[in-house]
């Protein structure tokens, strides 16, 4: 995932979760599916074998961002695993990322969120050490977890107030939250080491370009009852729609 907004244990949810894929459209993936080899329903990525989110039925999802800087980085193993082996594991979730944070120096650059049902747990390829998430909205792109690009404050913002909004209208509204195309001014982009006409291509919540951009838009709703909702919209290369996927289900 490139951008992912989040409501930890708010009013009748454990996780409210949108969150955007954004891959090179060369990179051959499948879309969400219930895996065959573990207990996952999620995307897969063909070229090594993880996935960038994963919904475990027994009540286990992991989420994961890389970090841009400049160049990127190489690691010994793919990030993608990270999410995979959790969501189909038994390891509780704050046990895992002490794990991960302990093992970090194996992957590229990234952030990493997994969530049971006891706590909503973060890492970091630039921490030391795990945290535990607190109740509320937060937002994760390819810096820091709540680190305030534009595009997080806007799909914060946008978070906030549909979940505010009737909730027959909740997964709507953040569909339309992760189709959001506009940019950002100069001023308030990151300096992440790309060139500035890279830096604003990659502004937009959802990137529409020809040779990357997003792949994916997936919502889940993770009910305090155990009831999930999933949705994933695929799209191609010109940014318009190629598949959907929705499945509800029980966490048991």
């Amino acid at each position: 995932m490139c951008l992912i907004a989040f409501a930890a244990d708010v009013g009748a949810y454990w996780l409210v979760l949108a969150a955007n894929r954004d891959e090179a459209h060369a990179r051959s993936t499948l879309a969400a599916h219930a895996w065959k080899d573990a207990p996952v329903l999620g995307g897969r990525d063909l070229a090594a074998g993880g996935t960038w989110l994963a919904f475990g039925r027994s009540g286990r999802l992991a989420a994961v961002t890389n970090v841009r800087r400049g160049v990127p980085e190489a690691g010994a193993r793919s990030r993608g695993l990270l999410c995979s082996e959790f969501a189909g594991g038994s390891v509780d979730a704050a046990s895992y990322a002490r794990e991960v944070a302990a093992a970090r120096e194996h992957y590229a650059g990234f952030n990493l969120l997994v969530c049971d049902r006891r706590s909503i747990e973060y890492a970091s390829r630039d921490a030391a050490g795990a945290v535990t998430v607190s109740p509320g909205i937060h937002g994760l792109s390819n810096a820091a977890l709540d680190v305030p690009w534009p595009k997080v404050r806007r799909a914060t913002e946008t978070l906030r107030g549909a979940l505010d909004g009737p909730e027959h209208e909740l997964v709507p509204a953040l569909f339309a939250l992760l189709a959001d195309r506009r940019g950002a001014p100069d001023a308030e982009l990151p300096a992440t080491g790309v060139p500035l006409d890279l830096e604003r291509r990659l502004a937009p919540i959802f990137i529409a370009s020809p040779g990357y951009g997003t792949r994916s838009s997936t919502v889940v709703l993770w009910r305090r009852d155990g009831r999930v909702t999933f949705e994933e919209r695929s799209f191609d290369a010109s940014g318009a729609s190629s598949g959907v996927v929705r499945e509800a289900f029980d966490a048991i």
